[in-house]
């Protein structure tokens, strides 16, 4: 490890490196290890133990354990646990910001904000808990009272991305925690240490052992494989790339799994032309480059009405050439690395294919050279059918079109398998309205870039995924539904 910085040093000592298997810390059956890298140098910050498939399934066996005995745990325990971790979480928000930018690179102030965002999950499961109503009625007939329960649906394979390491893990922990679910949590291996940390406040808040299990590998495939296969889970929750949630689902089939599914995302950002233009400047640029655009709602598509996109256009540059791409750690940092080597070749190809398809790079469209990965803030033209148009970006990368008519950036904003997230900016109501009804998008932005909250639904429709997360939704996720019909002890008596 070549971090000299004392209290990052201090920081990543403090992350436990092993599997959560059975409330213990333990090491690989493996006896392997795996690197994580800070992607703004490239280099090793820490190394944790490599699961494997026995590890994979002794941390569901503990699971299953716990199950029954966690069902039956009181509503408001649940709740208690869930509200502690939160105030601890608070507590330690600058460790839990400091370490995400360790390992996924967003700026110290992009990782304050999700530090809040991603802790608002625990505190709104933890209220959750306890308002899980059923309902009773008699029966049309009278002959029997309806009683509906909801029961935790039961042991749970957690799968969660590397774009938001607190957010993503909190958003699923939470409410199967509320639920009355034992979870197995598998991060992804590029940022795997805010996970860690969060299952160790977990474990403070007193989280029983084997409701909480934390295995994180070099081979995804190794852990979620067997787990998948075992007839004892039943539920997987995803977030991740489209590719990935579809075989999960094929997997899940063999065992009729319930399944949540957050997908791939292509979200058009419509900009009419009586939108307030301010707004509209700030809100894209929000919704582009939060997170330096690895995000599953970013803005992908520019649909600007052909009236106001010399001006939009101008201003947005404008915004985009005044960032500073800094390790996020500086002060005066703006826009983070890309996550790895990789994703940053993706991001230049699909800018490179674009160009070749007739797209003209207004700024940037190019590496950063020197340590880590960095990539240019970038803003292109582009004209309807540029292939970049179709593909999930996931960097700072904005394609910009124009549109004549209404009903022609509607047409437009749907043309894509993905259906997630969506943003409009105009000053006419009846329009977005009329909008909101006809587009295929599960969120939609209204003159804002960021919409993101733990109290609404989160989720797509289409190839974007099936379910929702957060609202009064997400607990629904975790739970099954009981009828228990109740003879009517009035049943045949007339008043």
């Amino acid at each position: 490890m070549t971090v000299t910085d004392e209290r990052e040093k201090a920081l990543l000592d403090s992350v436990p490196t092993g599997l959560l298997i059975d409330g213990q810390w333990r090491d690989a059956s493996s006896g392997k290890t795996f690197d994580v890298k800070d992607p703004a140098t490239g280099q090793v910050i820490a190394s944790l133990q490599d699961a494997n498939s026995d590890d994979a399934m002794a941390a569901l066996d503990a699971a299953c354990a716990a199950q029954a005995a966690w069902a039956r745990t009181p509503a408001k325990e649940r709740a208690d646990i869930l509200r502690r971790a939160y105030d601890m979480i608070n507590e330690r928000a600058e460790d839990f910001a400091l370490l995400m930018t360790l390992e996924m690179g967003k700026p110290l102030a992009e990782a304050r904000g999700e530090v809040a965002y991603g802790n608002g999950f625990l505190r709104w499961f933890s209220e959750e808990a306890v308002r899980h109503y059923g309902r009773t009625l008699i029966m049309p007939e009278g002959a029997l009272r309806m009683q509906v329960h909801h029961k935790p649906v039961g042991p749970c394979l957690l799968i969660t991305p590397w774009n938001f390491p607190l957010a993503m893990a909190t958003r699923k922990v939470g409410p199967a925690v509320a639920a009355g679910c034992t979870m197995v949590l598998k991060a992804a291996k590029l940022t795997p240490l805010t996970t860690q940390l969060f299952a160790q406040v977990m474990q403070e808040a007193g989280l029983p052992k084997g409701v909480l299990n934390v295995v994180s590998g070099s081979s995804a495939s190794a852990i979620s494989g067997p787990i998948m296969q075992d007839p004892r889970l039943r539920k997987v929750s995803f977030t991740g790339s489209t590719p990935v949630g579809v075989k999960l689902m094929k997997d899940a089939a063999d065992n009729v799994l319930r399944t949540s599914m957050e997908l791939g995302g292509n979200a058009p950002l419509i900009v009419f032309e009586d939108a307030d233009l301010d707004k509209a400047v700030d809100g894209a640029f929000a919704a582009k480059l939060r997170n330096m655009g690895e995000a599953c709602t970013a803005a992908n598509r520019f649909l600007v009405h052909e009236s106001v996109v010399e001006e939009f256009t101008q201003r947005f540059v404008a915004k985009l050439e005044a960032l500073k791409p800094l390790r996020g750690t500086d002060p005066e940092s703006t826009l983070g690395p890309i996550v790895d080597e990789g994703a940053r070749d993706d991001i230049h190809e699909l800018v490179t294919r674009a160009v070749e398809a007739g797209g003209e790079i207004l700024t940037g469209g190019e590496k950063i050279e020197g340590d880590g990965y960095f990539y240019a803030p970038t803003a292109l033209k582009v004209q309807k059918g540029n292939p970049i148009l179709q593909e999930e970006i996931f960097g700072p990368v904005a394609p910009i079109v124009t549109f004549s008519t209404e009903q022609e950036a509607i047409e437009m904003a749907n043309d894509t398998v993905y259906g997630l997230a969506s943003y409009v900016f105009t000053e006419d109501a009846a329009r977005m309205y009329r909008v909101a009804e006809q587009i295929d998008f599960g969120i939609l932005g209204a003159n804002v870039g960021v919409v993101s909250n733990p109290a609404a639904p989160f989720g797509g429709v289409k190839q974007s995924g099936l379910g929702r997360e957060g609202g009064a939704e997400g607990i629904e996720e975790y739970t099954t539904v009981q009828y228990v019909g109740i003879p009517d002890p009035f049943a045949g008596q007339k008043a």
